[in-house]
């Protein structure tokens, strides 16, 4: 527990300081956020400086890697495959400043970078024998062996991409994102005590309330591809390398909820040229009813946190 908070309050500190100092940075160089224009009320948004990921997961890797983190080979590859997934968010985003439109990367080319990230990370789980899969609200437990490469590519990709679609709104990836990361990290240490992967959950989290300081409405500083694909991709592997990728759809249902409306609204405009909600991601629609983006990203935020609270009631 006292690593925990040291990872929590230091996480936090340098994350609230990068974020602060790379502001005027991304200012000076002109890479502002290009804002979707069928978004209305998010029209007086365009320029605010956007890849603060850069800012908050430089914070949470220093910290953990501090704490000891490099001692643990999983938590090595977790770090590889949030710097990959964070690469590639990074590439997508220059090339929206360069393009100056919010296209980026054609989505053929995201989704080769994601699997071949995804791809590498799930064949380490084979090789090093990280194939089983915790049951949610249980002690039990079951080894899948190689079934893990498709399961695994499956949760990377999906997780990502869900993670994604879910940073729409001021504030809303970063608090719902600080909660699965605190929940997972508390759930780690029930399981296995002060583990690398734990630590690394909690210093996402002391970064991620850092950069929330920025990013609460009306935000002076976006996250970007750069740091949504990184989150994802840390999430997965905090998950899947700990045997815990069943509780993602569980402790994360924001982000599942993200893509599957979605995907409904884009099936059922195709059969009946009607939609289902007035915008997806469903946060889009929440806020055409007229709900605060505050509102909004609290309840996500609330909504992840019981459920995270819930995962963990077997152990305590």
């Amino acid at each position: 527990m006292k690593y925990a908070i040291i990872c929590l309050l230091f996480s936090f500190l340098l994350s609230a300081f990068l974020c602060a100092a790379l502001i005027p940075l991304l200012k000076k160089a002109g890479a502002g956020q290009n804002i979707l224009h069928y978004v209305k009320e998010h029209k007086n948004k365009g320029g605010t400086p956007t890849m603060g990921g850069l800012a908050f997961i430089t914070a949470a890797l220093v910290v953990s890697l501090a704490a000891g983190g490099y001692r643990d080979k999983s938590y090595l590859v977790a770090l590889g495959v949030g710097v990959g997934y964070l690469l590639v968010g990074f590439l997508d985003d220059l090339l929206k400043k360069k393009r100056k439109d919010n296209l980026g990367l054609r989505p053929y080319q995201k989704i080769f970078f994601q699997s071949a990230v995804a791809i590498l990370a799930s064949l380490y789980c084979c090789l090093d024998s990280l194939t089983v899969l915790r049951i949610p609200f249980t002690t039990f437990s079951f080894d899948v062996g190689w079934g893990m490469m498709p399961i695994g590519i499956f949760v990377f990709v999906a997780t990502v991409n869900s993670v994604n679609l879910t940073d729409g709104l001021d504030g809303l990836a970063g608090s719902v994102c600080a909660a699965f990361f605190l929940a997972v990290g508390m759930l780690l240490d029930l399981q296995q005590g002060d583990g690398a992967l734990a630590l690394l959950s909690y210093s996402l989290t002391g970064a991620l309330f850092g950069f929330l300081i920025f990013n609460q409405n009306r935000a002076s500083l976006f996250m970007g591809d750069t740091g949504s694909l990184s989150l994802g991709g840390f999430a997965s592997s905090v998950a899947l390398f700990s045997g815990n990728a069943l509780v993602i759809p569980i402790v994360g249902i924001m982000f599942v909820l993200s893509s599957i409306s979605v995907i409904i609204q884009v099936i059922y405009y195709k059969k009946t040229g009607k939609r289902v909600f007035l915008m997806a991601p469903v946060h889009h629609h929440f806020q055409e009813k007229g709900h605060s983006e505050g509102k909004i990203s609290f309840v996500y935020a609330a909504v992840t946190a019981a459920l995270g609270a819930a995962v963990l009631l077997p152990f305590v």
